[in-house]
């Protein structure tokens, strides 16, 4: 009888351990994360193969991968897919990754997971037939002003905008004119064609709607495009698996042709994620900045709004402003922006004026933007110095946050260097902080002149206790001013007073001009008309004191072209002429600016680039990581919980088997007292912490499988 019950003992105790759907049962419950906390592997990967496109066939046929092609245009990394890899799993494939590690050819890989991303949208009525484009018409005191760029001739011709989103319609009545099939891409099924998937309930109708607000041909069906001259393509992205590759992939899209890319969607609103761009799409937004409505079945809609409204808004005033002066760079776009919001009468509590006199609100930025005054400044503006980047890092040693941290630094904004900024933009807060409870938390940084930015507001939805783990904040609200004195940074604990936590690394980011902003003066205008055409449509000849910049008259040379004086053959009153007219011509593709087209008579260098005085050239661009702290801090916590479930998996067995083996002989000793022993096992755990492991074995259909392994600690009270 003792045997027996100690073998039903014995068998007990290794199903527990070894069975997972046992486990729970006898436990009940068992602890889980959450859903939408683990991620979501993909069939796809995106690798790093230098030395050409041949190299990454070669490397992707020999491990049965279908290459996709460049995610960059310009660069060498490439889209792998492997059909015998499952579309979406809870684990990464260790196999064809660790297979493709090897391959010396292969610098960089990571396999793709899927991203949430919401459409931001909002559905309340607005009817879009123009009469009703309150927005446009003038029918409202506070309107866009639309109508002054307009009756100024501009009307977006010449500019190519395209809408990242779920597809566009391109057969749609309003749009198929201004359709540009150049700008348009299929990166879910991944072929040309953007055209939306449909349902029964036309949810993909979003980039449809965006698209018709931003280029919707005048005089049709339906309402009319801000800029409705513009061309318009679309990058179907939406409909599927969202990855860092997908995003990359969009975003750098035929950058050469398009001026404007637009993008209503982002992380969940749910008040609890904490995510930003990853490396690859971190990437496209560097390439791009460095290098310079209608419905969908064919129908109108009353039923589009929110951010999804306002972002196309802004995309077709912008087009505006670059029909009357093609040379603004993203930087000079930002000014001017700036410069073009006007408060009027949005009703917020907390517009407050910043040290160089300017309204500027958390809830609405600078303000309403207005197109016929920014489209006005746009003709007088002349483009701004290569921007300049400061680094400063504020603390060096772990700070306790309690109720209130306070951390206060001066710094000179790099002066005497050749990173002095006298005049900021960009303003970006880097840190890495841990916290019991992060939407408790309200972080400000305050300016030298006193303008308050409010990093991170309370978030009542997010108990996350990870914290910020090398997440960088950005403000703009001290555009223009002089960043020199002291800077301040306000930690406060807006929950409970048991709340502790770290932080353990702050740094400065100061990106801005050493020119005085404030104190620039507008010319009278910086762009002509040109006074002959040759018959591609190019400016062959510009009046007055104007140099050619393709089809335009300039008062200067924009960043990335130099001056240079060309021969004109010319005809007057039957007598030929040579004259020598000046013309824009463009410099080496590694210069900012420069005095001549060869990689050694750079003047200056775009961002990220450095200048090499000897040469006269720049090096190639090495572009910022935003997230390696993140992910060298998720390595060693993945090799530490790897290490740790090892050590579990196989010591736990036999520490059990000995001590169940040693318990039985001892009780098979003592007939007596086995209840007694038993009972006090059970009841007196009230310091013991129970390991229950649970693996989770997943087929991807490749023949091997991918083991994941978690433990959970519980402590058991005394009942």
């Amino acid at each position: 009888m003792c045997c027996r019950r100690l073998l039903h003992l014995l068998l007990l105790l290794l199903l527990l351990l070894l069975v997972p759907g046992a486990r729970q049962t006898f436990a009940g419950t068992r602890a889980v994360r959450a859903p939408d906390a683990r991620p979501l592997y993909t069939n796809t990967w995106a690798v790093r193969v230098p030395g050409g496109a041949e190299h990454a066939r070669s490397i992707a046929r020999r491990h049965g991968f279908i290459n996709l092609g460049r995610i960059f245009e310009d660069e060498d990394y490439y889209y792998f897919k492997h059909k015998a890899v499952w579309k979406r799993s809870i684990n990464p494939h260790q196999m064809r990754h660790r297979r493709l590690e090897m391959e010396p050819k292969v610098t960089w890989l990571q396999q793709q997971v899927v991203k949430r991303r919401q459409k931001r949208s909002f559905f309340v009525p607005s009817d879009p037939l123009y009469h009703k484009q309150w927005y446009l018409n003038n029918e409202i005191p506070n309107d866009l002003n639309v109508l002054s760029a307009w009756k100024r001739g501009y009307t977006g011709k010449g500019i190519v905008i395209t809408i990242l989103d779920d597809g566009i319609e391109k057969n749609h009545p309003d749009l198929a004119a201004n359709y540009d099939p150049d700008a348009s891409f299929d990166i879910n099924d991944n072929d040309p064609d953007p055209q939306p998937r449909y349902n029964y309930n036309d949810e993909n109708r979003h980039g449809t709607r965006c698209a018709g607000e931003v280029a919707a041909v005048a005089n049709n069906i339906c309402g009319v495009g801000v800029a409705f001259n513009a061309k318009i393509g679309g990058v179907r992205m939406l409909d599927g698996e969202i990855t860092d590759v997908v995003e990359a992939r969009s975003l750098s899209l035929n950058p050469q042709h398009i001026h404007i890319y637009s993008a209503s969607w982002g992380p969940e609103d749910n008040g609890q994620t904490v995510e930003g761009p990853a490396m690859l799409a971190s990437r496209a937004f560097l390439k791009g900045i460095t290098n310079v409505t209608t419905d969908l079945r064919l129908r109108c809609t009353e039923k589009h709004t929110g951010t999804s409204a306002s972002a196309p808004l802004a995309a077709g005033i912008i087009a505006l402003a670059m029909e009357a002066n093609p040379a603004l760079t993203w930087r000079d776009m930002q000014h001017l922006v700036v410069r073009a919001s006007k408060p009027l009468n949005l009703k917020a509590d907390d517009w407050a004026k910043n040290g160089v006199g300017r309204k500027v609100s958390h809830h609405y930025g600078y303000g309403l933007l207005d197109a016929g005054r920014l489209v006005d400044l746009a003709t007088k503006w002349l483009t701004v110095h290569p921007q300049r980047e400061c680094s400063i890092e504020i603390i060096k040693s772990p700070q306790v946050i309690s109720d209130k941290l306070v951390i206060k630094k001066h710094i000179n904004a790099c002066s005497g260097t050749k990173n002095y900024i006298r005049s900021l933009e960009h303003v970006e807060a880097r840190m890495s902080l841990s916290y019991t409870r992060r939407g408790d938390l309200r972080i400000y940084l305050i300016s030298p002149s006193g303008t308050c930015s409010n990093l991170v507001d309370v978030r009542p939805h997010d108990a996350s206790p990870r914290g910020y783990r090398d997440w960088t904040f950005m403000t703009i609200h001290c555009w223009d001013e002089d960043p020199k004195g002291v800077w301040t940074l306000k930690i406060e604990n807006k929950g409970s007073s048991r709340n502790t936590g770290v932080l353990s690394y702050f740094k400065m980011q100061l990106y801005g001009t050493e020119e005085d902003m404030m104190a620039r003066r507008m010319k009278d205008t910086v762009i002509n008309d040109c006074g002959k055409w040759n018959e591609d449509g190019l400016c062959q000849e510009c009046r007055g004191a104007f140099v050619i910049f393709g089809r335009h008259c300039l008062s200067y040379c924009p960043p990335h072209y130099y001056s240079v004086a060309r021969t004109l053959n010319k005809t007057v009153n039957g007598v030929h002429k040579t004259l020598a007219v000046l013309a824009c011509d463009p410099c080496h593709s590694s210069c900012y600016s420069c005095n001549g087209s060869s990689q050694n008579d750079c003047v200056t260098c775009p961002s990220f680039s450095n200048y090499d005085e000897n040469q006269h050239s720049c090096s190639p661009p090495i572009y910022p990581s935003r997230s390696n702290m993140n992910e060298r801090e998720d390595q060693k916590h993945g090799l530490y919980k790897i290490a740790v479930v090892l050590a579990i998996l196989i010591g736990a067995p036999v520490a059990v088997m000995c001590c169940v083996m040693s318990l039985s002989w001892l009780i098979c000793r003592l007939n007596i007292g086995q209840a007694f022993i038993v009972t006090a096992s059970a009841t007196g755990a009230t310091e013991a912490t129970q390991l229950q492991v649970h693996r989770d074995t997943t087929d991807e259909g490749t023949g091997s499988s991918e083991t994941e392994s978690t433990y959970f600690l519980t402590h058991l009270d005394q009942q």
